[in-house]
């Protein structure tokens, strides 16, 4: 199957330089480019792409909101955004993820990195660059106050429609372990864990794991550690 590329960038260099990249794969293609946050979301809607590599600084409409008003849109669940930026700032990445995204990489990763990341957020998995530990986004969510704190306190009333087994894999997604090795842990096969993400996803209205991170730390059910 042939993953639907939308890319979104104010830099039409870029633009094309990612164009030439991804169309260059057997199993990907680039349906759309938008210059600005407002006319991503337009092309969202029109060309109903897999995946968005979604810059963050763009005039207008920022990368963040059009994140948000993709994620946020039932027409527009299938899709995946990826946010892309030369400012790999600790707290752009828990903006990013807060959005909806599925995942944040620099725009100075190597091309591979990059084709990778289409493939992983495509697969649902939840992606990361390495500069983006996931200490500092834990304690970013942890220590984090407002309205994002309240909702919070509503993904943890919804925790208890987790079963147990349940429970103990989201802790494991948290840790950024893969089905595998989640399985290893917990002794029971990859697919068995696929299920139970699969039905925590559902049971806490996450689009895919990397959402299931941030209900993880925002309800308290995991903790940042302290060094």
């Amino acid at each position: 199957m042939t993953i639907k590329v939308l890319l979104a960038d104010d830099q039409a260099l870029l633009r094309s330089a990612f164009r030439v990249l991804v169309d260059s794969e057997p199993d990907m293609e680039v349906v759309g480019e938008a210059s600005d946050g407002a006319e991503a979301v337009e092309l969202a809607r029109a060309k109903g792409p897999d995946i968005v590599l979604m810059d963050i600084r763009m005039p207008g409409t920022d990368g963040f909101a059009a994140t948000r008003a993709i994620c946020s849109d039932p027409a527009l669940e299938h899709v995946r955004v990826v946010m892309l930026t030369t400012f790999e700032i600790d707290e752009y990445v828990v903006q990013s993820l807060r959005a909806g995204a599925s995942g944040f990489l620099g725009k100075g990763a190597e091309p591979e990195e990059l084709l990778s990341a289409i493939r992983v957020a495509a697969a649902g998995e939840a992606l990361l660059s390495p500069v983006a530990t996931k200490g500092l986004i834990a304690t970013f969510l942890a220590e984090s106050e407002g309205p994002d704190a309240a909702s919070g306190g509503y993904q943890a009333e919804r925790l208890a429609a987790l079963t147990g087994r349940e429970r103990e894999v989201l802790i494991q997604v948290a840790g950024g372990h893969s089905n595998d090795e989640i399985g290893e842990r917990l002794e029971v096969s990859p697919l068995t864990v696929k299920t139970h993400v699969n039905r925590a996803m559902a049971k806490l209205g996450a689009r895919d794991r990397a959402q299931l991170v941030v209900i993880a730390y925002e309800t308290g059910l995991v903790r940042p550690r302290v060094e």
